[in-house]
């Protein structure tokens, strides 16, 4: 006979959060929302810490390269999607690894004898405008000069023009010399009203580049999520099939952490996966999606670095309409927590938990927090902004941008739902479709971050740790969801 589960299987909408005392300590500026990416013994610190409990969806609309970067600008991090080539995903990584970096390995290189084309042809595919010329033309060779902007006219100088005859040749050049530190280059930067500074080893090969619009996107971005060569931090997805072909090069382009991204992840493919990755690399790896504590245990224990909960509540997702699987986010979530926690007492390891679809509004972010999740993985929200690989279309009266599900049609990722043999499967768990579009990441970011801060001030909550801790959360009916909104007057229409 079937197991029943007496639970009902409930969603964030149907919770609230009840307020606590909010002390004058309680306010915005004082909150924290660090959380830990990895997991880590009690007591000490986790190795990949996350400034905003924010990880963006491993999905073809979502997770490109730009967000990635905005992304870990703001504090969160991107898992690059899977479902392309292994050298298209590893490119991107690279790309994210090489955007700001302190210092900076050079992808933008020219010998002396190349001409003008090639370095209009080379800024039209790299979007750097600073290109290093070298004897050789690759990153480390001997520098001889520096070609910016500042150093062309399109209009005027002939695409065959060499590079010799307007770069600024290595004897006009001001530069740092190897095991200068970041702080004495950004001096130097200052000082001399540079854009740019070359470092370079005692003989003179170029090894780096410092930019000065690096010093002025740490100062923009506080909350940056970068290592301690102040490289931005990159995830990316895998799957259960060409994982040992995918790995080795995502590993080599850099990433920071890996997640097995499957609609059903109580699976021998990702025990399998998860413990051929653990035999022979040291980068962590998330594994999922489970709905309840069997699900949550298996993947611990066969090393999974964190766990994502939930299936079927995406927006795109239509898993549980088409397979009847599933089951109600904020269930789901509070019956994995409660596995993570008692994990954690009895062994003294405590496995972060990312919640992963289900959120309509900002504040059941707050709510997902409140119950336990660490971080949450969103698609829809992020899809929205500008920095979101898809086109922004006009649909009627308003702006749109494309957003497709993994499972869809348009994907073409089946990879990621077959269920392990050699037929491809006959339907859809995603679909395809259309979000408003809101412009800006950081701009809305900072609205939604606020929010969060806001209801956590009101809880009397100054980390996401006290938060878990010591929320009280209640149970609504449906009167009362009408109740919270606005009702029983006439809105003015808009301006």
């Amino acid at each position: 006979m079937a197991v029943y589960l007496e639970d009902v299987s409930r969603t964030f909408g149907e919770y609230l959060l009840i307020p606590g005392l909010t002390t004058k300590a309680c306010v915005p500026a004082n909150v924290s929302l660090k959380t830990p990416l990895v997991k880590h013994a009690l007591h000490e610190a986790p190795s990949i810490r996350l400034n905003i409990p924010f990880v963006s969806a491993i999905m073809q609309s979502v997770s490109g390269p730009e967000l990635a970067i905005e992304l870990a600008r703001n504090g969160g991090l991107s898992f690059i999607f899977a479902s392309q080539t292994i050298e298209n995903q590893a490119n991107m990584v690279r790309k994210v690894k090489k955007f700001k970096a302190g210092f900076v390995v050079s992808d933008s290189n020219l010998t002396p004898e190349h001409t003008l084309a090639d370095v209009l042809r080379l800024v039209k595919n790299t979007g750097h405008s600073t290109i290093g010329v070298t004897d050789d033309g690759t990153s480390n060779g001997k520098l001889l000069g520096l070609i910016s902007s500042r150093d062309y006219r399109v209009e005027k100088d002939p695409p065959e023009l060499k590079v010799k005859d307007f770069m600024t040749p290595f004897s006009k050049l001001i530069v740092g010399r190897s095991g200068i530190s970041l702080t004495e280059a950004n001096q130097i930067l200052w000082d001399h009203k540079l854009n740019s500074l070359p470092i370079i080893d005692q003989d003179d090969h170029l090894a780096y580049f410092v930019f000065r619009k690096d010093y002025d996107s740490q100062r923009d971005n506080p909350e940056e999520l970068h290592d301690e060569s102040k490289q931005l931090l990159a995830g990316a997805g895998i799957n259960t099939r060409d994982y040992r072909e995918r790995v080795p090069a995502l590993v080599e382009a850099g990433a920071d952490a890996l997640c097995i991204d499957s609609s059903d992840g109580y699976s021998e493919w990702q025990q399998e996966t998860l413990q051929w990755i653990k035999e022979r690399y040291q980068i962590p790896v998330g594994a999922g999606n489970v709905v309840d504590s069997k699900g949550f245990q298996y993947l611990v224990d066969a090393g999974a670095d964190f766990v994502k909960v939930g299936i079927g509540g995406g927006s795109i997702c239509i898993t549980r309409e088409q397979k009847g699987i599933g089951r109600g986010q904020a269930t789901a979530l509070v019956d994995v927590v409660r596995a993570r926690n008692e994990y954690a007492k009895k062994t003294g390891v405590y496995v972060p938990i990312c919640s992963d679809g289900g959120l309509v509004h900002d504040y059941h972010m707050a709510l997902a927090l409140a119950m336990g999740a660490d971080f949450l993985m969103m698609g829809r929200y992020f899809a929205r902004f500008d920095e979101s690989p898809t086109k922004t279309l006009r649909l009627g009266n308003n702006y749109v941008k494309e957003y497709w599900g993994e499972g869809s049609n348009r994907a073409q990722n089946w990879q990621r739902y077959d269920m392990g043999g050699t037929e491809s499967l006959k339907f859809e768990e995603g679909v395809d479709s259309y979000v408003p579009y809101a412009g800006k990441m950081k701009d809305n970011l900072a609205v939604t971050l606020g929010k969060i801060k806001s209801t956590m001030c009101s809880c009397g909550a100054l980390t996401i740790k006290d938060m878990q801790q010591n929320a009280k959360i209640t149970l609504v009916s449906s009167t009362s969801i009408v109740e919270g909104g606005a009702h029983d007057v006439i809105l003015k229409e808009p301006n």
